[in-house]
């Protein structure tokens, strides 16, 4: 018998990160206090970092407590894949009580990488949670040296879905956030930037992110995927010493469709030959067995979330459309290998009838 819990829907989850004195843990303690984080459960690294003093209403453990919020705040215990599914045995159980979104903190030096390959590679937790954003924080004191210092840092900034500025009430960071902020825009242009200070870093903008609709929970592909923030050349002209000139973040399409044998060819050679350089790559694709019915792709390296297929094109748009963020890797590769699949390769299509379901090899990324 099938697990119900299994088939209930997946549980948004947020990657909270930032560099080392970012001030990653007094956003966190302002959000703790948000009565939109009700239904939250919080995992971070240390209590001990949290100011829980004025938080806590009760303890449910030793390792959660539940925050004057109603939101639950728990530390990693042993790993994170064992916090995850501790969590979920409990919230099913009625052990403690029911949320609805998850903000894993990750530490000051992290890189956010492995912290989204634990959901998205494991058979069970892929299914129960579904990646919704990754929020990194940036100083805007320290934050340009910060970047020029620590390649960690500017991949934070890469592949997050929301950029945090804080400290722009001390001088020096009101001085420097403009600049700061268009160097954010060149390295990631989709990401929206929020400042703390004027108030916007709360819940509903920084966790909402993802390609489900927060009020209708339906597919919202264009907010999503962000294409038109990525125009026609977002290359760097600075020092060719700087961490964030390795980056790139673009925008690949095509009109013509794709096999699936086609697809699974492409991304196996772009995984072959560039792996961890595939920083994030999230799109929707247009496939020959069934061209009315896109497929949704979200991948982080080498690592796949399952892909979603939806009943219908979202809006007039029908092209393959792929949003990629690299490191040393020129978008006319990219853009070259997609058009030999798609344009001069005639890929036989007959083994795949249109009403097979789709499923996708987590490692590889590949259709099934």
């Amino acid at each position: 018998m099938d697990d119900p819990q299994a088939q209930a829907s997946p549980i948004p989850l947020s990657v909270l990160t930032g560099f080392l004195g970012s001030g990653k843990t007094t956003l966190l303690n302002a959000l703790l206090k948000h009565p939109d984080m009700s239904e939250t459960a919080v995992i971070i690294n240390e209590f001990g970092e949290i100011g829980l003093d004025h938080l806590l209403v009760e303890t449910a453990d030793e390792d959660i407590m539940e925050m004057s919020s109603g939101c639950l705040c728990c530390t990693i215990r042993g790993d994170l894949i064992n916090t995850l599914n501790d969590l979920l045995e409990r919230r099913d159980a009625g052990d403690i009580k029911r949320f609805e979104r998850v903000v894993i903190e990750t530490t000051g030096l992290a890189d956010p990488a492995p912290v989204l390959h634990t959901i998205m590679n494991h058979p069970y937790l892929v299914v129960r949670y579904r990646l919704e954003s990754v929020v990194t924080v940036v100083d805007a004191v320290n934050g340009m040296a910060t970047l020029d210092a620590h390649a960690e840092a500017v991949k934070q900034a890469a592949v997050a879905d929301r950029l945090v500025i804080s400290k722009t009430d001390l001088p020096a960071g009101g001085d420097g956030a403009d600049a700061l902020i268009g160097r954010l825009r060149t390295l990631n242009p989709s990401a929206r930037v929020l400042d703390v200070q004027k108030g916007e870093a709360v819940p509903p903008r920084l966790f909402d992110a993802g390609l489900y609709d927060v009020d209708t929970k339906s597919p919202d592909v264009a907010r999503w995927l962000g294409e038109e923030a990525y125009g026609d050349d977002h290359h760097h002209h600075h020092d060719v010493n700087r961490h964030d000139d390795h980056i790139q973040a673009f925008c690949v399409s095509a009109d013509d469709a794709i096999s699936m044998n086609g697809f699974n060819l492409f991304m196996e050679l772009l995984q072959s030959y560039h792996g961890a350089n595939l920083l994030r790559v999230k799109g929707i694709v247009k496939l020959e067995e069934q061209p009315e019915r896109p497929v949704v792709i979200h991948g982080v390296q080498h690592i796949w979330h399952p892909p979603v297929e939806l009943d219908a094109w979202p809006d007039s748009d029908k092209r393959t459309r792929l949003v990629f963020i690299t490191r040393d890797i020129q978008r006319a590769e990219i853009e070259g290998l997609l058009k030999a699949f798609t344009e001069q390769l005639s890929l036989d299509a007959s083994a795949f009838s249109s009403d097979k379901t789709l499923s996708v090899d987590p490692k590889s990324g590949l259709f099934e």
